[in-house]
């Protein structure tokens, strides 16, 4: 038993079972025993490895289409570079290596890193330094310019609530107590405005998860690039539409129980795109593999680049790290890519129009 699961279960005997969202929220942000306020999740050390960390091409290819949709909505002169989440700053490491190339892009860039990590930002300083970045703890304190942001493996932590439908109404999922463990419980069932558009495409039985996080930054983010222009590319795993139980715990690169070691273990939940999209006061693209949207960005053509000169171990690893990005068995089609900009602006390369 960790820490944290004495401190949840004494508050369950005292106030009520939570809801998933409250038990994410505190097993992954708890000020002493989170799961991100208390360690460096990322890489062969830690309990997962994000795509940046597979190879270098992943950031420079994001880099290169924030660039490109830089140029087309006229190169403003002064603009946010934001990243949310930015793990060890390896993605942005490599977006700014990738644009040096295009005059005038990193001089009119101010780079900012929306991360409550510690540990993380130690790591960000020392990889990032050189760009002077401005850190925050949350996206509506990034500053009043044109954003150009990436959000790569960032919203699928957010916390989610879980309903599981009933005739007209809906059970929440929550979480309680069971033989001095913690354990899975529903509410009574009630009908829920919330969820009042989903009783035409679900049945019952269905679960459905909602995440109000995800869309306020979603609405925060649209509102900001309607107002002064940019483009966020938010790259992540998910379906245009909730359905099913999405949450999962991983812990030593492996899955394990999502209530078996709260505090020590990774919590995600798949990402509503649909829900995104229409909270946030802007245009969006069309839902984008990540293997299509990668490849029309040119990394094929960026691989064989690379590959001059590798041989054995390592050009096999770099051939590996190729197709765990893009093929549709791997990452190509698991993640995927929602692209916001402005009303009447192209949209950024690389997606579906």
């Amino acid at each position: 038993m960790t820490e944290l699961e004495t401190i949840l279960l004494r508050q369950i005997a005292a106030t009520g079972p939570l809801s998933v969202a409250e038990y994410m929220q505190t097993c992954l942000m708890h000020p002493v025993h989170g799961y991100y306020t208390t360690r460096a999740p990322l890489g062969d050390a830690g309990d997962f490895i994000t795509a940046p960390e597979i190879s270098q091409m992943f950031g420079e290819m994001l880099g290169l289409a924030l660039a490109q949709a830089w140029i087309d909505q006229g190169r403003p002169a002064r603009f946010c570079l934001g990243e949310l989440g930015p793990g060890r700053g390896t993605l942005m490491a490599d977006a700014l290596r990738a644009t040096r190339a295009v005059p005038g892009f990193r001089e009119a860039a101010e780079l900012h890193l929306v991360e409550v990590s510690p540990a993380l930002r130690e790591e960000q300083a020392a990889r990032l330094g050189d760009a002077a970045p401005t850190w925050h703890d949350s996206a509506e304190d990034l500053p009043d310019l044109p954003l150009f942001l990436i959000a790569n493996e960032f919203l699928d932590a957010l916390p989610v609530r879980q309903f599981l439908r009933d005739g007209p109404g809906w059970h929440e999922r929550l979480i309680g107590e069971s033989d001095g463990a913690l354990a899975f419980g529903l509410s009574d069932a009630a009908p829920l405005a919330l969820l009042e558009d989903r009783l035409d495409d679900t049945q019952d039985g269905d679960m459905v998860e909602t995440c109000a996080p995800a869309t306020a930054l979603a609405e925060t983010l649209g509102r900001r690039i309607a107002d002064r222009g940019g483009v966020a590319l938010i790259v992540d795993y998910g379906e245009w539409l909730s359905r099913g139980d999405s949450l999962q715990a991983v812990k030593g690169h492996e899955k394990v129980g999502p209530l078996t070691t709260p505090g020590a273990a990774d919590l995600t939940a798949h990402v509503a795109f649909g829900a995104l999209a229409a909270a946030a006061p802007c245009a969006h693209a069309g839902l984008t593999h990540q293997g299509v949207f990668l490849e029309r960005l040119g990394i094929t053509a960026r691989a064989q680049a690379l590959a001059r000169g590798m041989s054995g171990d390592r050009l096999d690893a770099h051939v590996a790290a190729h197709r765990r990005l893009t093929h549709p068995d791997e990452m190509g089609h698991l993640f995927k890519v929602l692209a916001l900009f402005p009303d009447g602006a192209p949209p950024p390369p690389g997606v579906d129009a």
